[in-house]
């Protein structure tokens, strides 16, 4: 048996892992994830490339989660001929309902308005790129079968899995797959994106004691988060001077998790009396569904998740929040000259309606810009933590007299603390371990820790197009 990386190594975004080999004497290929990249001037490249195989020899994947830097891809893969079935569990189907048909109409919408454009001589360069359609993301969803955390399938003869919760997003797994090869059975566990430990929203991940092959996230492998207790702190500050001063706050957040976690932490922080009655907007169609979805999956939350929902169903009234439907009341946020907080995606600040957010606001000292999550090399999001003076957004330059916060304890991503707490679930070393999903210097210094720290020998910081015996 081997693996292949062809994504998600060496970088952050685009996850998607071939696993081939034999068992019960028959041939098998599948993949762990099958994600878009995102954010760099080559991430349209590296979505367009072909792959090395046919997809339609591909006998199933396994989906760790419905972020797009997870799945993005899938309705391209089964465009192009894969035919079996998409494993994952039922949240996360829920949840690809939303961001894939998403995803897919924001690519047939910008090029139908790059192409409009064009023919007014208004548009210069190539035209977007459509990745896939509306309708091939219909179909790929057909594919889809979902499974609950512990129950165990068998995608083909000879290879069982199952899912257990990784505490990242709703319905986040941690993949564990069990394959029979010369008789024996040889476990591979994809970590997926591990969530934060004692954090509202998302119960601590699932411990996983034994592993043959390890795939390990390390996002954030080269540092520690802030505490809870700061975090707030920070929050409660930038929030409190802002409203002081008449400005506006604009938060740009993944609408998938991000957003239910700061709703919950700002409800929070008006319920124990540390923040005022609030004015708060989320304007994002997606974070709006997947907010209510959040609702009907509460027992896959924490205790304490449940309880700030339930205080809140009783005290609405103690913040204005709305949720915006229409581009119209979007459009109408930027009339707003101050006391707002817009929570919009997306979260990197590369398309959706926080761009236009971020053009009314930027140039005015008196706001704030809070950023709530990973912001991958290339993406607008990265320029504003690297505190640039004037970034391009929408065609034109806008200079950042706003002030710009990065919360990082705000993150869905565990810090180099949390990882490590993960790894020594682990009765035993694995037989190898592969460090994926981190930029090049936070991989190999998080491989370094786990040498150091816990004493593995086999440990590797893959690249893209890597292969290794496994």
């Amino acid at each position: 048996m081997h693996i292949k990386f062809f994504g998600a190594a060496g970088e952050v975004t685009g996850s998607r892992h071939l696993l081939e080999g034999q068992t019960q004497g028959q041939h098998f290929k599948f993949v762990i994830d099958y994600g878009m990249f995102q954010g760099g001037r080559d991430a349209n490249d590296k979505n367009l490339e072909d792959l090395p195989f046919n997809p339609a020899e591909l006998d199933f994947v396994i989906l760790t989660h419905a972020h797009i830097d997870h799945s993005g891809l899938l309705p391209r893969l089964t465009a192009q001929g894969f035919k079996g079935t998409i494993y994952c569990t039922p949240a996360t189907e829920a949840l690809l309902k939303i961001l894939l048909l998403d995803s897919a109409h924001i690519q047939e919408n910008d090029f139908e308005r790059a192409e409009r454009k064009q023919k007014l001589g208004k548009w210069r360069g190539e035209l977007p790129t459509v990745l896939y359609s509306v309708k091939q993301a219909t179909e790929c969803l057909s594919q889809i079968k979902h499974y609950d955390y512990g129950q165990v399938f068998e995608p083909i003869n000879g290879i069982q899995a199952h899912f257990r919760n990784a505490g990242h997003i709703l319905g986040s797994a941690i993949a564990v797959i069990d394959v029979l090869e010369d008789g024996q059975s040889k476990r591979i566990v994809s970590s997926g994106d591990l969530g934060m430990y004692d954090r509202p929203l998302m119960p601590n991940p699932d411990v996983i004691e034994s592993a043959d092959v390890l795939l390990v996230e390390s996002t954030y492998g080269d540092r520690l988060h802030r505490g809870l207790q700061e975090t707030e702190d920070e929050l409660v500050e930038v929030i409190t001077e802002t409203m002081k001063h008449g400005g506006n706050i604009v938060m740009p957040a993944f609408a998938v998790g991000r957003t239910q976690e700061i709703l919950l932490l700002l409800i929070n922080l008006v319920k124990n009396g540390r923040l005022p009655h609030l004015n708060i907007w989320v304007d994002s169609p997606m974070a709006t569904a997947a907010t209510h979805l959040t609702e009907k999956y509460l027992e896959d939350l924490d205790e304490e998740a449940q309880a700030i929902f339930a205080w809140y169903k009783k005290h609405s009234h103690s913040l204005d929040l709305k949720f915006v439907a229409d581009v119209e009341e979007s459009k109408a946020l930027n009339r707003i000259k101050g006391g707002a907080i817009i929570i919009s995606a997306s979260g990197m600040c590369e398309a959706g309606r926080v761009v236009h957010h971020l053009s009314w606001n930027l140039p005015h000292s008196q706001n704030a810009i809070i950023i709530t999550g990973f912001q991958a090399m290339g993406t607008l999001g990265r320029r504003l933590v690297d505190k640039v003076p004037m970034v391009r957004v929408m065609g034109k330059e806008v200079a950042v007299r706003a002030s710009i916060h990065t919360i990082g304890g705000l993150s869905a991503h565990a810090d180099q603390a949390g990882l490590l707490r993960w790894l020594k679930g682990f009765k035993k070393a694995p037989g190898k371990v592969f460090v994926i999903h981190g930029e090049e210097n936070a991989a190999a210094n998080f491989a370094a820790v786990i040498k150091e720290e816990l004493q593995w020998e086999h440990v590797v910081t893959p690249q893209k197009g890597n292969l290794f015996p496994c």
